[in-house]
């Protein structure tokens, strides 16, 4: 038997205290033999299940039927709806789960859990535009890290230069809608943007997942880096108290307010990898900030000014 069938049928046994294989089906969407065989597979399994027969018979868990075999009690229940809810709304997949794993739980936990699982609905899809799917070379790397089986991948890095390695996929992260792999290879923990991998051969060849790994705590190390490398060059810059939002929607972590100066502007610290990336990013204020240093990012500015100047003065 599949073990999410295993896992639902002790839920719901222990929820109920006593099913029929009628019941089970009915719950599982399965037929009645198949149940029927499930329960009989978990009794020689060496799993406490017994039938008891007669008119009011069923199968039962041996030593107390009611006792919440995940162990969450109920708030926990109440944490674990309220997270995976929303899910539900935009992965047909998890809406079925979660249906099946509300109607296995106690009694006194099954409307706090329906409560919190309708509470938050996800629309993905920004005004005008359609629901974005997940691209396949995702779903690809994901049945790999369940697996836990190595992938060859091929991916155009820097300079769009393909190479070819073979890795063992740890996890997979969507950051604004931008899909990355964190995978271990011979050179150690590595990040590839999925976006940049060309083709990916899933093999039958065991992963190496170190015992520690913690996804969450990789992807934030990852994260830490890439703001370092981010933060590498600062400017300092003026600009009315009204568009200080703006820079800060805009720019997050990236921009630091120093506060107000004599004439009422504000004063900021904007960070960028290099002069020329900073630039970029002012360049569209045109007269409205005043960038008072360094000397690199405002000589790309000057040039960036004479280049659109150059370019457009026929237009005037």
């Amino acid at each position: 038997m599949r073990a999410d069938r295993l896992v639902a049928t002790l839920l719901l046994m222990q929820a109920r205290g006593r099913v029929t294989a009628a019941e089970l089906a009915a719950e599982l969407e399965i037929s009645v033999a198949t149940a029927r065989r499930d329960l009989e597979a978990l009794s020689t399994a060496g799993i406490p299940v017994y039938p008891q027969p007669g008119r009011n018979g069923g199968w039962s868990l041996l030593g107390g039927a009611r006792t919440d075999l995940s162990g969450l009690n109920a708030t926990e229940a109440q944490a674990l709806f309220l997270l995976v809810g929303p899910a539900a709304s935009v992965a047909p997949e998890a809406k079925a789960a979660l249906r099946k794993l509300v109607r296995a739980l106690p009694d006194t936990f099954r409307a706090d859990a329906e409560a919190a699982a309708e509470a938050v609905v996800i629309d993905p899809a920004r005004w005008g535009e359609h629901v974005k799917e997940r691209p396949e070379m995702v779903r690809r790397l994901q049945d790999a890290v369940v697996r836990r089986v190595k992938v060859r991948l091929r991916y155009a890095g820097r300079g769009r230069v393909e190479s070819e390695r073979l890795v063992d996929p740890l996890g997979l992260v969507d950051k604004d809608d931008i899909w990355y792999l964190i995978a271990g290879t011979e050179k150690g923990q590595r990040t590839f943007r999925v976006e940049r991998v060309t083709a990916a051969e899933i093999t039958d060849v065991a992963a190496v997942r170190p015992a520690d790994f913690d996804l969450s705590r990789a992807w934030s190390r990852v994260v830490e880096e890439m703001e370092q490398q981010r933060s590498l060059l600062a400017a300092t810059l003026l600009i009315e108290e009204r568009f200080v939002w703006v820079m800060q929607d805009r720019h997050g972590r990236h921009v630091e307010v120093v506060g107000p100066i004599a004439d009422g502007r504000i004063e900021l610290r904007l960070t960028a990898p290099t002069p020329l990336m900073i630039a970029q990013h002012l360049a569209g204020w045109g007269g409205m900030i005043e960038v008072l240093d360094p000397p690199s990012v405002q000589a790309e500015l000057a040039r960036l000014g004479t280049e659109l100047a150059t370019r457009y003065s026929g237009a005037v």
